[in-house]
């Protein structure tokens, strides 16, 4: 049996809202969206495992009808899917009288129940959030039941106010296969058997590295799982280094250079680092240009000798200022200290 496990696909997000690449990013989540099911076909699967949070927010009832005709692409795949705590069941919700193709299941119940497929020798078992938020750990007592050769999980938690997970009692569980979502970053908890497959597509900056959904196949009461990447962006996070001879025009090509290298459909948030000449300042602004960069910070310090200003400035405002900081100073302190430093000289001599 084959199977795919894919979670928090969040249609209808529009991650970054304002940016130039906000609007193609939204389309960009349906787009691979339909691309994995178009590749669950492929790969003839059996399930097509949903672990929530399928919509951003409340579906309306054409968006299922649009996810509807998508599943209808797979007519030999069995779907399964959960409502997580973006898509939750209101009393209102078009989740509820929806009526889905012949191959598509919802376990809709905020009780844990099940759907049998004996064909396939499986139970899927798993609940719906009815609320935003689930405090209670709903996971923790379930054990296989011995009933199907095959038991899977599926389930949407893992924090202290969507179903807190226990992964020593979810490993002790017996279930053959746990299909996790809520976590955007994919991990395993457990080798082949305890997985979060991850935002299918990152949908704000803090979902940096790979996405995608994970593959797997049971056979002869053994499963095999591989995760696959398959996001058409990735946000990450990158390092400029400066130095003393760095000029706001050579900035700009080693962040145009450092995209380049790294994939210019990403991403960024960019951390400027390193020392640089006291009497240069980065216009950050103009910096944005270079690529798809969401933030600039700029950590870089002016490269000051504290002694040689001490020296030159024996006596002074700005000795007793330096000697204040004491010889160690903290990042934050670091900072104070070279700006005042700026401000003092920028005062002129008579005033040192």
């Amino acid at each position: 049996m084959r199977f795919f496990h894919i979670a928090d696909v969040h249609l209808g997000a529009e991650p970054d809202k304002g940016c130039p690449w906000s609007q193609d990013r939204s389309r960009e989540i349906w787009d691979s969206f339909q691309k994995a099911i178009e590749q669950a076909g492929k790969f003839h699967a059996d399930l097509f495992l949903i672990a929530g949070d399928l919509f951003h927010r409340q579906p309306l009832v054409k968006d299922l009808k649009k996810v509807n005709a998508l599943f209808s692409m797979i007519p030999d795949t069995k779907i399964v899917l959960i409502a997580g705590n973006h898509d939750y069941l209101r009393k209102d919700s078009p989740y509820r009288k929806f009526k889905w193709g012949k191959n598509v299941w919802g376990l809709w119940s905020q009780k844990i129940s099940h759907v049998d497929f004996p064909d396939l020798g499986v139970r899927i078992r798993g609940c719906s959030y009815g609320s935003r938020e689930i405090t209670r750990p709903l996971y923790d007592p379930l054990k296989k039941s011995g009933e199907m050769p095959v038991e899977i999980l599926l389930a949407h938690g893992g924090d202290e106010k969507h179903i807190p997970i226990s992964k020593e009692k979810l490993a002790s569980s017996g279930f053959d296969y746990i299909a996790l979502g809520h976590i955007h970053k994919p991990q395993v908890l457990q080798k082949d058997r305890i997985a979060y497959a991850g935002a299918l597509e990152p949908i704000d900056k803090n979902d940096t590295g790979p996405h995608g959904f994970i593959q797997g196949e049971i056979r002869n009461g053994r499963v095999r799982t591989a995760f696959v990447p398959w996001a058409l962006r990735e946000y990450q996070n990158a390092e400029i280094k400066v130095t003393e001879e760095t000029t706001q025009y050579s900035l700009e090509q080693k962040i145009r250079d450092k995209i380049s290298a790294l994939g210019e459909q990403n991403i960024y948030t960019l951390t400027i680092q390193g020392k640089r000449d006291p009497e240069t300042e980065f216009y950050l602004k103009s910096l944005y240009g270079a690529g798809n960069i969401r933030d600039i910070e700029d950590k870089s310090q002016p490269s000051y000798s504290l002694e040689e200003l001490c020296r030159k400035y024996r006596g002074s405002l700005l000795e007793e200022y330096i000697r204040s900081f004491g010889g160690n100073p903290d990042k934050e302190e670091q900072k104070a200290l070279y700006y005042g430093i700026g401000a003092l000289l920028e005062t002129g001599e008579e005033i040192l």
